[in-house]
């Protein structure tokens, strides 16, 4: 405002004393070698004049930055030693000096308040020191702010942690995940409670976002999926029949090896009398991994066979994984409720000593 005002009167000014000039009479002439010039006396000294009011306004202009390029110059200045303090700070916290990291903290609240690092450096310090009040204060500015605001809940979570509040940690989790969906620690936070309190929806729903922003791949996805449709599969065993036998085939097509989601899958296929569904489910994650729950399984895959027909379909089992100790522990087991001790121990012994023999040679 001031600087329009400014060139108003400039104007003002000018435009009087042309018009002053203008009123005056005579002529002026130059003589220079062979050249005469003859002017009136006004025009003359109108254009000594604006020559003049140019030179004088670059001067002025000169003059009138000085100010801005002093006030530049200081700010330079500030943010250099801001910058160096933040700098050394990091620096002094990351070799365990928390004396040096709080002193260079506060020639950075100093000198650069507002740089995001300045804050981060105070809040690093403040833990370092064990001032969790010091920390969370400073990590609550930076949530405050919408360029540190995930930084600032990250260290909220932490310090939610350290102070064993599971509630308040899981609401920062909650609000970072909000705010950004691909965060791998709200995530991971997330979805642990809402495992810890049996919200299967919520979780299936925390690992479709994770593989539709990238967090995890394909197969750790059909894994994770499978293993918590397994999880609410046995959980509503008893109360939602339905519900757990969709979630058990669900799971069973992501994840045919998962041996909880092939065990109940075989024991509803059973219980629908589809009895070579349930074996060729079992025999499927018994070649990846053989387990005793898959053996108890395949011996009970129709019910109301004898004992000593459940032993014949386990020795079955056991013979597609030659020399496995599962095998010959689940032939045991078998035996011994069918009561062929002194047959399946003699079988036991030579199988031992089979192994032996092989590790001899």
């Amino acid at each position: 405002m001031i600087r329009i005002i400014l060139f108003l009167l400039l104007i003002a000014l000018a435009a009087a004393g042309a018009a002053w000039l203008a009123d005056q009479p005579g002529d002026l002439v130059l003589n220079w070698g062979g050249l005469r010039l003859t002017s009136k006396q006004p025009i003359y000294l109108l254009g000594l004049v604006i020559v003049i009011a140019m030179v004088a306004g670059v001067i002025l202009r000169g003059l009138w930055k000085i100010p801005g390029h002093i006030r530049r110059g200081r700010r330079e200045r500030r943010h250099a030693r801001g910058r160096h303090a933040i700098t050394q700070g990091l620096l002094a916290i990351g070799h365990g000096d928390s004396a040096g990291a709080r002193a260079h903290a506060e020639v950075a609240r100093r000198h650069a308040g507002g740089d995001p690092l300045a804050l981060l450096l105070h809040a690093q310090s403040a833990q370092l020191d064990g001032d969790r009040d010091g920390a969370q204060r400073a990590f609550r500015a930076m949530a405050e702010r919408a360029d540190t605001r995930l930084l600032g809940l990250r260290g909220l979570f932490i310090e939610a942690q350290r102070a064993d509040d599971p509630v308040a940690a899981v609401m920062i989790a909650e609000e970072a995940l909000k705010m950004s969906p691909s965060s791998s620690w709200a995530s991971h936070a997330v979805l642990g409670f809402c495992c810890a309190k049996g919200d299967w929806a919520g979780a299936l729903s925390i690992i479709d976002n994770n593989q539709s922003a990238g967090l995890i791949d394909k197969a750790t996805y059909r894994r994770q999926r499978g293993v918590l449709l397994t999880a609410r599969a046995l959980e509503f065993e008893t109360v939602d029949r339905d519900l757990s036998r969709s979630s058990a085939m669900e799971a069973l097509k992501l994840a045919p090896t998962l041996i909880p989601a092939a065990v109940l899958a075989a024991k509803f296929e059973s219980e629908a009398h589809q009895v070579r569904r349930a074996m060729r489910i079992v025999e499927t994650a018994w070649l990846a991994q053989p387990h005793p729950d898959l053996a108890d399984a395949y011996s009970h895959v129709r019910l109301g066979d004898a004992a000593r027909q459940r032993l014949v379909r386990v020795e079955t089992l056991a013979a597609k994984t030659p020399g496995h100790i599962e095998g010959a522990l689940a032939i045991a087991r078998a035996a011994i409720d069918a009561a062929e001790f002194a047959k399946r121990a003699r079988r036991w012994s030579r199988s031992r000593q089979r192994r032996r023999n092989g590790s001899r040679c």
